[in-house]
């Protein structure tokens, strides 16, 4: 088989299992490398071994590639591929509001994330880096934010449009962690807590409300910030009003995210039947932050499905001009 597609569905399935950044990194830097390499030395296995970026494992696929055979590590990860196609709600999925590039925490270039969304089928995706409070994710400055929606229209066409967006810090006292007037210039906002998670019910509630009554909030997203399972180990969710918070979602035709993450799996089951009883929209988000977890979509379907949430309430089901109309929705 081509080693470069060997390579890059390697990095994509690592990508999907959340396994080590840097091990999905390594084998589709690898990629990249081979893609570039003149073929006498693609074939030449000695000058091959010297090139900068192929590594022992990355040898060993490439190799077992230009055998013609499916190398080892690649159908070992094919057989644990854990594939949720999500019923006919899956179907329905047209596009994605939650996800990241290398401009903040992500391990992708913009181009990839478009490429890989349009790949799948997406009409739409919104790519929501993080804001500037969130240092440790690298989250963008005013500055970096406007230089990123100058160059996002680029990225779009033959059917596929990629939104510009944000995922915003939600602050203490509910304020959004970036100006006003970016967040009319955006497409998605999506606002998100990721501090401060045990603070009392009572303030967390007042900080969640205050965050879905912003007139630029459109998504709330992972809204307990719970962990569940994964390399981070677990975290347990951040108590508040649901009753009050999802209220204010109604009210304000905010949507509230399923967040397809695995080891987020947030909202927890029954806080998504008390926000489908409340009257909200919902928004099924992949939150990827590498290409291969565009398709973890597949999982928020699943519960979705699963919690007999209406294709109609969920705004990522919608086809692009009706998704616009919400967006551009006087709150």
């Amino acid at each position: 088989m081509d080693p470069v597609a060997a390579l890059t569905e390697i990095a994509t399935l690592l990508e999907r299992e959340r396994a080590s950044r840097y091990r999905s990194k390594a084998f589709r830097s690898a990629a990249a490398v081979l893609a570039d390499l003149p073929d006498e030395v693609v074939r030449d296995p000695a000058r091959l071994r010297r090139a900068k970026g192929i590594g022992d494992s990355t040898f060993a696929v490439i190799q077992q590639a230009l055998a013609g055979d499916v190398p080892e590590y690649l159908a070992e990860l094919r057989e644990r591929y854990d594939v949720r196609p999500g019923g006919e709600l899956r179907a329905l999925l047209r596009g994605d509001l939650h996800s990241h590039s290398d401009w903040s925490d992500g391990l992708a270039p913009i181009e990839l994330m478009a490429q890989t969304a349009r790949e799948l089928g997406h009409e739409y995706l919104a790519l929501t880096d993080h804001s500037p409070r969130l240092r440790v994710a690298n989250g963008l400055s005013p500055e970096r934010l406007r230089a990123q929606l100058e160059i996002l229209p680029t990225f779009s066409g033959d059917g596929f449009t990629l939104l510009s967006g944000i995922e915003v810090d939600i602050l203490d006292d509910g304020e959004l962690d970036q100006e006003d007037a970016l967040l009319v210039e955006v497409d998605v906002v999506v606002a998100s807590a990721h501090s401060k998670l045990r603070m009392p019910r009572s303030a967390m509630t007042r900080r969640l409300v205050a965050a879905v009554s912003h007139p630029r909030t459109d998504v709330l997203g992972h809204v307990t910030g719970r962990l569940v399972e994964g390399a981070r180990g677990t975290r347990p969710p951040s108590e508040f009003d649901a009753a009050a918070v999802f209220a204010a979602c109604a009210a304000h035709d905010v949507a509230v995210e399923i967040n397809s993450r695995p080891e987020r799996q947030d909202p927890p089951d029954e806080l998504i039947a008390l926000a489908l009883e409340s009257g909200c929209l919902f928004s099924i988000d992949s939150d990827a932050h590498a290409p291969g977890q565009l398709s973890l979509l597949d999982y928020g379907a699943e519960r979705a499905d699963r919690l007999g949430v209406p294709a109609e309430r969920i705004v990522t089901t919608w086809p692009l001009p009706r998704l616009r109309e919400w967006l551009a929705r006087s709150r």
